[in-house]
């Protein structure tokens, strides 16, 4: 059960259901958009699942909403129920959701995390419009994504996984399969730390974390998604060429071309063979 979380959604649901004034919505980029019944379907996003009616999103009030945490297990207990919301909605792992949080945020009382709600790490990145906030880490001062509401961060974490070709081929496997999610985070380059996939695969079998995927898998949900087929194949490089026109030219993103040729930056020479893979 919910603690903290909990007292949340029923306090907007009551509020709903007491016919409160229409609130504004807020909408960032990247960052779950609230809704209350009074909208309508032309209000609504295309993404069916924010309307799959798993449970509400609280509304960001602007205040920056801290969640204190005692330990690691008062974690589990606080957010548990929310990362399996979350595998139902998007498939992953519920285990990798939370032993993510626990690794990235220090079980939630990691610095960044306190100032920022960032349980996961993700840094702004091009194209983030929302909060954000410095805070050293591979470098001094990197852009972190800031949330009023813990929720948001999850909520976040979700989509940056679910959108990003370079993990696309996480959906792939088995959704209970926390082993391969763990080595595959690390392949698609979430974390630059090689022991990233052993951490993790430690923190859930240390608290058991794999029973919230078996519970989510054992109410419906299909344990295996329709496995995609690839065409690889290999591209020379010929004069004129950049890493941006090949990626276009194959559609393949420019992140996916470096992850399959171990490219640290975009410099590629006449001759060299480039690993191309695509879905047919």
């Amino acid at each position: 059960m919910i603690r903290r979380i909990g007292y949340v959604l029923i306090a907007a649901l009551l509020l709903s259901s007491c016919g409160a004034k229409k609130r504004r919505t807020t909408h960032r980029k990247g960052a779950p958009v609230v809704r209350n019944s009074e909208n309508t379907n032309a209000n609504r996003r295309e993404d069916t699942k924010e309307d799959s009616g798993l449970y509400p999103m609280p509304e960001d009030s602007g205040r920056f909403e801290r969640f204190p945490i005692s330990d690691t297990q008062d974690y589990i207990e606080t957010f548990a129920e929310i990362a399996q919301y979350e595998m139902r909605a998007y498939g992953i792992p519920a285990s990798i959701t939370l032993a993510q949080g626990i690794l990235e945020s220090g079980s939630g009382r990691g610095e960044l995390t306190l100032k920022t709600n960032n349980h996961f790490g993700i840094k702004c990145h091009t194209g983030w419009q929302g909060e954000f906030d410095f805070h050293d880490d591979d470098a001094k001062g990197e852009c972190f994504r800031k949330y009023n509401h813990p929720m948001y961060s999850f909520r976040d974490h979700s989509i940056f996984l679910s959108t990003r070709s370079r993990y696309a081929f996480l959906f792939n496997y088995k959704r209970d399969d926390y082993k391969k999610w763990a080595h595959g985070l690390r392949q698609a380059g979430y974390a630059t730390d090689r022991k990233y996939p052993q951490k993790l695969i430690s923190i859930i079998e240390s608290y058991d974390l794999h029973k919230y995927d078996e519970a989510v898998v054992e109410n419906g949900l299909s344990t295996v998604r329709e496995p995609k087929q690839y065409e690889v194949f290999t591209h020379e490089v010929r004069k004129g060429d950049t890493l941006y026109g090949i990626s276009k030219r194959y559609d393949i993103s420019v992140d996916e071309l470096r992850r399959l040729n171990n490219l640290n930056d975009n410099i590629i020479s006449i001759g060299q063979l480039l690993n191309i893979r695509r879905a047919q």
